[in-house]
């Protein structure tokens, strides 16, 4: 009897062990264009040329500059929101884990003593009398035998969060590496606006002493001398704004990678870093299938999916099984005595025949999966949005570039002219002033638009789900 019982729950789980009543997924057609958007912002984006496509490029490969390099291995090593996302997957992993194991039967060990004293009235002797039983017995309690696919569903659906969870920490790297990389880049452009800033004030200082010179042996009024007042004071007010800025963006670097880090591995300005390696979008779309966020979405609504078949199994009868084999006698020297020997089998069904939560329940899987389409077809226009935004800037960038440093060049002239109109008393100092204010700004306007093409190359690779 007792390898009959064996031989049965073998053959259950094994006849069991792929049924479910979920539906069948089909993936959602994608609600974006197959290729990236034309035009005049997206003219670079066209050219041919040999460079890797993104998801083939580690970022090792991406990142060409040594030290940047350096940074972005301490963040993945301790950035602690990264950890968590690592640590969340582990979670998601063990919970899988519980409800697998929710399949096979859970086979216990017991051991029991039981002792009462009868007294004489309640006796069929008419005496007192004690009884005692000892027992030892192994076997399944209460083990739910899944013929549609209830406990089958809920593992799938655990597995489908797992797997989400992974491609969140996939996509947590992503997004850690493209912060490094541009808070990195952002301290470089804010060190080289303070030494232009720095640089400035101490040329409208040596300005402000000749014109103070000149005041006090009444060659000039004491209008230039505030007016170059002023820009002294203006000057003194940018380099301690890029002084708060510099702080603040070691700060945000030091947060990112976990630690503090070492000065020597803190960049001085833009111009001494390598640039990104560039990379190519391709001509499809398609790749935005396989981004982190993307491939999460869908694996939720896998997950909702399997939900539903878990909330049909509802409708359907429930089927245990519980069975121990033991031995057991009145004394505990006789537990393990031939013809101590003692089984049970005791199989239970479960009709459902009324139970409006059941119906809810299973409209709430339904609501749930088409909650999920939504998001996961959201998840590819966001991305689809970003990687156009991105092109659209890679596409034009360096022609910005190439109009600032004509205009800066163009206003360093101005500046010189009008420097030397005033010192011929040809013009007034109010000219100079604003070539000086115009100059200024116009480097300024060039450093903002060479960070802008190094965060661009980020950002793009970033969207395109840049290989970690």
């Amino acid at each position: 009897m007792n390898r009959n019982i064996l031989l049965f729950l073998v053959v259950i789980v094994a006849l069991l062990s792929g049924c479910t009543m979920a539906p069948k997924y089909t993936r959602p057609s994608s609600p974006v264009p197959a290729e990236w958007p034309t035009g005049a912002a997206y003219t670079e984006t066209k050219k041919e040329s040999p460079v890797p496509a993104v998801p083939e490029l580690p970022w090792r490969e991406f990142i060409t500059d040594e030290r940047l390099r350096k940074v972005v291995e301490t963040s993945l090593s301790s950035n602690r929101d990264l950890r968590l996302a690592v640590l969340n997957v582990d979670k998601a992993r063990a919970l899988y884990g519980i409800q697998r194991a929710s399949l096979l039967p859970a086979v216990n060990a017991t051991g029991s003593m039981y002792k009462e004293r009868v007294p004489a009235d309640l006796s069929s002797t008419g005496a007192a009398n004690i009884t005692e039983k000892y027992s030892v017995t192994g076997g399944v309690s209460a083990w739910e035998i899944d013929f549609f696919g209830r406990i089958q569903s809920l593992k799938d659906e655990a597995w489908e969060q797992y797997i989400a969870t992974d491609q969140d920490r996939r996509s947590a790297e992503i997004m850690l590496i493209s912060a490094v990389a541009s808070t990195y880049y952002a301290l470089a452009a804010d060190r080289e606006n303070l030494k232009l800033a720095a640089a400035t004030l101490e040329a409208q200082e040596t300005t402000y002493k000749l014109i103070q010179k000149r005041h006090d042996v009444g060659l000039v009024s004491a209008l230039p001398l505030r007016q170059a007042q002023s820009q002294v004071e203006a000057a003194r007010g940018s380099v301690a704004r890029y002084t708060q800025l510099v702080a603040q963006d070691e700060n945000a670097l030091n947060l990112l990678a976990g630690s503090p880090l070492p000065p020597e591995l803190l960049p001085e300005s833009l111009a001494g870093l390598s640039p990104p390696r560039d990379i190519s979008s391709g001509l499809s779309s398609e790749p935005l299938l396989k981004r982190p966020d993307v491939l999460a979405a869908e694996h939720r609504l896998k997950a909702s999916h399997a939900n539903i078949g878990a909330a049909r199994a509802a409708f359907f009868p429930r089927i245990s099984l519980s069975t121990a084999i033991g031995t057991a006698s009145a004394d505990l020297s006789g537990l393990f005595r031939a013809g101590s020997a003692t089984w049970s089998f005791a199989p239970q069904i479960v009709m459902p025949i009324f139970d409006a939560r059941t119906w809810s329940a299973y409209e709430v899987t339904k609501v749930a999966r088409e909650m999920a389409v939504a998001q996961y077809e959201k998840a590819i226009q966001t991305a689809f949005r970003e990687v156009a935004d991105s092109l659209a800037v890679r596409g034009t960038v360096e022609q910005q570039i190439a109009a600032q440093q004509s205009l800066v060049e163009a206003v360093a002239e101005t500046y010189r002219l009008s420097n030397a109109r005033y010192e011929k008393g040809i013009d007034s100092y109010l000219s100079v002033l604003d070539a000086q204010r115009s100059l200024y700004s116009a480097e300024q306007g060039l450093i903002a638009l060479r960070l802008a093409r190094f965060a661009s190359l980020v950002t793009l690779y970033k969207v395109l789900g840049g290989g970690v």
